[in-house]
């Protein structure tokens, strides 16, 4: 078999999901609270704090305009955690996917649910933003900022399948902070989390709308503003593409390492 024939979906990752679920679920409190911690002390930090020292932007405050970010970069952040270490630990150190394909299952069912798993936890972080961002009263339409769920979700599928990509490549937990440092914190920094994209110089605007975390915060913002974003069509696209194209190579790498 090709280990880059196009991934095969099917309904029997419905178990795996479970099983991570409720593995999860005996640690759910801690793994809540220290999902939502590290971005939730960053947004109040720097929103209330510099947020004194900072004009209005676009309309709004400083920590609204920051809470858009915070929610997109505390799901990717999730996304890739659940995917790398975790992943990482189920695939090469516990031999977790190995004693499943013992099962009526195939690598693809495996991965799928890591895929969703990931996707799944990162969701309930990002919820948990917007709940704090809901409870401080800074979104300014709250049906508008509903529409902000479905748009963690996908938030979530994407960096999930990039992490998976890493996952499959990597030797050891070390390699992990080779895509933090050179992939993840380049996004924080450049993608409009903590300050518009516009005044940064030409050129890093120009790679910064090549990095999906752009399209994420291209959708949230607006929405936490309670407006409708502009070019919707071509950021989801931009998501999805990101999306597809991260879980195929994904699912090809995973192939070649695990059955070749």
């Amino acid at each position: 078999m090709n280990a880059f024939a196009p991934p095969r979906l099917s309904l029997r990752f419905l178990p795996v999901w479970r099983r991570h679920f409720l593995v999860w679920r005996k640690l759910a409190i801690p793994s809540i609270l220290g999902n939502l911690a590290d971005p939730m002390f960053y947004m109040l930090g720097f929103g209330y704090g510099l947020g004194s020292l900072m004009p209005r932007i676009d309309g709004a405050s400083y920590l609204t305009f920051l809470s858009a970010g915070t929610l997109c970069y505390s799901t990717m952040n999730s996304a890739s955690f659940e995917v790398l270490y975790s992943g990482f630990s189920r695939m090469h150190v516990q031999k977790t996917w190995e004693a499943m394909l013992n099962a009526p299952l195939a690598l693809d069912d495996v991965l799928l649910a890591e895929l969703a798993w990931g996707a799944s936890k990162s969701m309930l972080s990002g919820l948990a933003i917007l709940a704090v961002i809901w409870t401080l009263g800074l979104e300014h339409d709250w049906t508008m900022s509903l529409w902000t769920i479905p748009l963690v979700l996908l938030i979530g599928l994407t960096f999930s399948a990039m992490g998976l990509v890493v996952t499959a490549l990597s030797p050891s937990y070390d390699f992990f902070m080779y895509y933090f440092t050179l992939a993840i914190t380049p996004m924080v920094l450049l993608c409009g989390v903590f300050y518009p994209m516009e005044r940064m110089p030409q050129l890093l605007q120009v790679v910064a709308m090549f990095l999906p975390l752009s399209h994420a915060i291209a959708l949230a913002r607006p929405l936490i503003l309670g407006t409708i974003p502009t070019a919707i069509g071509w950021h989801v696209l931009n998501l999805l593409l990101w999306t597809g194209a991260s879980y195929w190579l994904a699912t090809g790498f995973t192939r070649r390492r695990l059955l070749s």
